[in-house]
């Protein structure tokens, strides 16, 4: 395997999407915990602090005492009171705290807040003992000043240790996702490549195979998918097997016969102008037959190949079937085949005149070849609103329910042992089908088992031409 189709399996994908992941989950902790931290625990303790500040400038002064002392133990800050008269300190004695001890920086700070006259000034220092950042909040009352006093602790050491346990932490998720990696693709390639070596021998013309499943639903979606595809090929392959069966035999007969009599009138009749004659009538004929043959499987490929267009135009399409119906003069005299015609005087459509034409012989042929021992075929002109149905019917054995939507397949035989068909091909239904999925037209068939198959299409009526 090369190196870019390695990079470009599952089990790698799969590998470096988790590494990934877990690398910027660990990117952002080291951030959060290791950059962020002293930032976020700054932004906390003044925001504490203000809030503090708010609740001494509302309390009521008669009450300040034991709010100031609950407020310094509380909320580990140092606290000194300013009167007129007297000094109270409130929780002087913590670590860190600068006030109550004649600090002049503190003393000097103290006095700018007092002599700005502000209700409430913060001011952020630097605590000279413990090399620690410090804040020195003055509040004003009306019997003083009040000042809180605290330091933010130095969260270097705790840094520290975040930063030595992020680093085991990435160690051990690499770890983790490099293994739940291998076993999730592991999990995931097995049954792909399963699929995908079963599906080159499908490709290869093997049919009997089947994809298994195996959990996991988009892979079970794939394998369910191609079972379908598999039943099919197998039935197109059948199918086909049958055609070639078929059509072999629909060359094969008239080959022979042309063979047969040709060596009759050369070797026996050709003194004989009565024999001969209705010799050559047989060879016309059965040439004839093979002409019907490769047009109609030329006029398939070609409208398969999307390489036919339509030519629409208005025409009476009563005319045109009285007009086929001509053709089929020397069975009617000499197979006793019976037409029963049945619509009304005109009925003009807009449509592809040949086509419809071919659609309309290759039905009527297609009942001539499977209409029952009375060897009646029935065409009519249905006249509804705003529309025509044209049906073509016989009287024969009828079609299997399970085999209707077979019978439009260019692979199908309604008899796979079939005799030799009066007229067509049998493939002729495949032509039908396409050209009245090209013109959109609706069309169906119904039958009854035992009593005969009635095809038929519906169009739009049109106004006849001045």
């Amino acid at each position: 395997m090369s190196l870019k189709s390695k990079t470009n399996s599952i089990t790698f994908k799969t590998l470096f999407y988790l590494v990934t992941f877990s690398a910027s989950i660990l990117l952002l902790l080291w951030f959060f915990q290791a950059i962020y931290l002293n930032i976020s625990y700054e932004h906390f303790q003044v925001k504490n602090l203000n809030k503090i500040s708010n609740t001494i400038k509302e309390v009521e002064n008669d009450s300040l005492g034991s709010l100031l002392e609950e407020i310094a133990y509380k909320n580990e800050v140092c606290i000194e009171y300013v009167s007129a008269y007297q000094t109270y300190n409130y929780n002087t004695r913590m670590i860190g705290c600068e006030l109550g001890k004649n600090n002049t920086s503190i003393i000097k700070y103290q006095k700018e807040i007092i002599e700005s006259d502000k209700e409430m000034q913060a001011i952020r220092l630097v605590n000279q003992e413990y090399k620690a950042k410090a804040y020195l909040y003055g509040i004003k009352k009306s019997v003083g000043y009040i000042f809180i006093y605290t330091t933010l602790e130095d969260l270097s050491n705790a840094s520290v240790v975040l930063k030595g346990q992020l680093i085991y932490l990435t160690v051990i998720a690499i770890v983790f996702a490099c293994t739940i990696a291998y076993f999730l693709s592991h999990k995931i390639t097995k049954p792909i490549l399963e699929i995908t070596k079963k599906a080159k021998k499908l490709g290869q013309g093997t049919h009997d195979i089947k994809f298994e499943q195996n959990g996991i639903l988009e892979i079970d979606e794939l394998a369910e998918s191609l079972n379908v595809a598999q039943k099919e090929l197998s039935k197109t392959d059948e199918l086909r097997r049958d055609l070639l069966a078929n059509v072999s035999h629909d060359l094969k007969t008239p080959l022979t016969m042309i063979k047969a009599y040709a060596e009759m009138i050369r070797d026996i009749s050709y003194k004989n102008d009565e024999k001969r004659e209705e010799h050559l009538n047989i060879i016309i004929s059965e040439t004839d037959r093979l002409n019907i043959l490769v047009n109609d499987i030329l006029s398939l490929s070609k409208m398969q190949a999307d390489a036919d267009t339509l030519k629409k135009e208005t025409f009476d399409i009563t005319k045109e079937i009285q007009e086929i119906i001509k053709k089929y003069e020397i069975i009617k005299e000499t197979e006793n085949y019976n037409f029963v015609i049945e619509m009304p005087p005109e009925a003009y459509i807009n449509a592809d005149k040949n086509k419809i034409n071919q659609v309309i012989y290759n039905l009527i042929n297609n009942a001539i070849n499977y209409t029952g021992k009375d060897k009646t075929v029935t065409i009519r002109v249905i006249e509804e609103k705003g529309k025509y149905t044209i049906e073509i019917s016989d009287t024969g054995k009828g079609i299997k329910e399970s085999e209707i939507d077979l019978i439009w397949d260019k692979y199908y035989k309604n008899e796979k042992n079939h005799q030799r068909n009066i007229v067509g091909t049998g493939i002729g239904l495949s032509i039908v089908k396409k050209i009245l999925e090209t013109h959109n037209f609706d069309y169906g068939v119904n039958s009854i088992k035992g009593k005969g198959t009635t095809f038929y299409f519906k169009t739009k009526k049109a106004k006849k031409k001045k």
